[in-house]
């Protein structure tokens, strides 16, 4: 059993880093400031929740695994204000490339 839960782990964690890097790798290439926003801000979302997910076996016990949910939850909550907030003063300002 504790080789099937290194291998979900592991393929969870890779996952989590492949979407980080994509959503780098969106902010870079995309043209205008607001699908930069949404690439950056979905990517990174899914990304944390994956590489939670792959941290919960490994947690110690069920206050550990609490602690990463709050976290991920925290982050989620944050993320999308901060984007919404973004967003709405890039909307008041007019497109910057």
């Amino acid at each position: 059993m504790s080789l099937v839960l290194d291998i979900f782990s592991t393929v969870a964690i890779c996952a989590g880093a492949f979407f980080f890097f994509a959503g780098a790798v969106g902010l870079l290439r995309f043209p205008d400031a607001l699908s930069r926003l949404h690439a950056l801000t979905k990517a990174d979302n899914l990304g944390l929740g994956l590489v939670v997910l792959g941290l919960l076996p490994r947690a110690d016990n069920l206050l550990g695994a609490l602690k990463l949910i709050a976290i991920w939850a925290l982050v989620q909550l944050a993320g999308a204000t901060t984007a919404q907030l973004i967003a709405r003063g890039i909307r008041r300002k007019g497109p910057v490339a």
